[in-house]
């Protein structure tokens, strides 16, 4: 991949990198996000729209090329995967096969107004562009576990909505037999009646509906309590797969972390999953300082991207991904020497104190290989070092 491509795909991946255009190009495109929905917002108020609808439609417009420029960039930047004999024609279908994904054909929707000749109206999908502003916050995992917990969960799912229907349908039999004669109009069929029983069950109320005997009022007393049931149900559902799968990503994330770290490159596989379950990611933006010297020590931190800085006297040491620091302070008990700031965006994993101890107690040859790189950096260093 040429190194503008590269770069393209690190913008609209946002993929962490500390440079001026990737950070630069993801504000832009923020900022179009939210103006453009802003602007559709505004301009369905008849006064405002009097006032000023030139000028949105213009805004709108605008955010949309913008839009349909970064589309462009997502189809050429995919690459099919697909090698050997047929190589473009696999590259074509593969690049139709992504915009015909659910995301990308809403947005391809939202600029179709572009099209000279189209005077469709999808103000509606321009609206959902607002779901990309998840990729810009920390909860766009938050948004894809909850459609993993749909898809885990769907057979529970499904068998609460056939329960569901089976209810929905006794009690709109059960209704009708007893209401029939008393409002032969609002209860005419049974299908007439399931809009009552659909109203009872989601416990919205009775609308312009409402049982008058006594055995429909007694029924419909005792739909609304089935009714809270039988929605308390898929919900629990949802919840408790929604939390599983949030847990289970955050592991995931933190064990390829974990497996990037050179130490822990020999570990066997429960021991890595014991670690991962211990470890806290963390991103440090340039120039944030990581630990300060003469600070109580309580943690280790170990390098999966970046680089930081060791203010020693009289030369700085630069920490690189594969490296860890901190691990002195924590053995002698002592405090940090030395402050560490970051050069550019880093990505760490820090080790509280007692989970340290605790771990390597458990690994002797890793408590060896720890101790070792600290002697040794004790040693060519004159004992300072970094947390060290």
């Amino acid at each position: 991949m040429s190194e503008f491509r590269q770069t393209m795909h690190e913008i609209l991946e946002l993929t962490p990198r500390s440079g001026t255009a990737p950070r630069l190009a993801q504000c832009v495109l923020l900022a179009t996000i939210m103006v453009t929905v802003v602007t559709i917002l505004a301009s369905s108020n008849a006064e405002v729209s009097a006032f000023g609808g030139e000028v949105l439609s213009w805004v709108v417009r605008a955010g949309l090329v913008i839009f349909a420029i970064e589309l462009g960039f997502r189809v050429w930047l995919f690459d099919a995967g697909m090698k050997g004999h047929g190589e473009r024609q696999h590259q074509v279908w593969g690049r139709l096969r992504y915009l015909v994904r659910l995301p990308n054909l809403l947005d391809l929707l939202a600029i179709m107004p572009l099209i000279p000749g189209v005077e469709i109206n999808l103000v509606v999908f321009r609206t959902f562009r607002m779901i990309r502003v998840l990729r810009f916050t920390p909860f766009g995992g938050a948004v894809e576990s909850l459609g993993s917990a749909f898809y885990t969960e769907r057979r529970a799912l499904i068998g609460v909505f056939i329960m569901l229907m089976v209810v929905l349908v006794v009690a709109s039999t059960m209704v009708f037999v007893a209401e029939r004669d008393a409002q032969p109009e609002a209860f005419a069929s049974i299908p007439h009646a399931m809009w009552w029983g659909l109203a009872t069950l989601t416990t919205v109320g009775y609308g312009d509906v409402t049982p008058i005997t006594p055995l429909g009022r007694l029924m419909g007393g005792f739909v609304t309590i089935i009714g809270v049931g039988m929605f308390a149900l898929p919900a629990a559902i949802l919840a408790s797969g929604y939390t599983r799968e949030f847990r289970r990503r955050g592991f995931v994330e933190t064990w390829d972390l974990v497996a990037e770290v050179p130490l822990f490159s020999d570990l066997p596989a429960a021991r890595i999953a014991d670690l991962a379950a211990m470890l806290k990611p963390r991103v440090v933006p340039s120039g944030e300082i990581v630990v300060r010297k003469g600070e109580h020590a309580d943690s280790m931190y170990f390098i999966v991207s970046g680089a930081l800085e060791v203010e020693l006297d009289p030369n700085p040491a630069i920490l690189n991904p594969g490296d860890f620091f901190g691990e002195i302070a924590l053995i002698e008990h002592g405090d940090r020497v030395a402050t560490v700031v970051a050069l550019e965006l880093t990505r760490l994993l820090v080790l509280d104190a007692q989970d340290l101890a605790r771990f390597l107690n458990s690994n002797p040859e890793l408590r060896q290989t720890v101790t070792r790189v600290a002697v040794e950096r004790q040693a060519a260093l004159g004992g300072n070092w970094p947390g060290s």
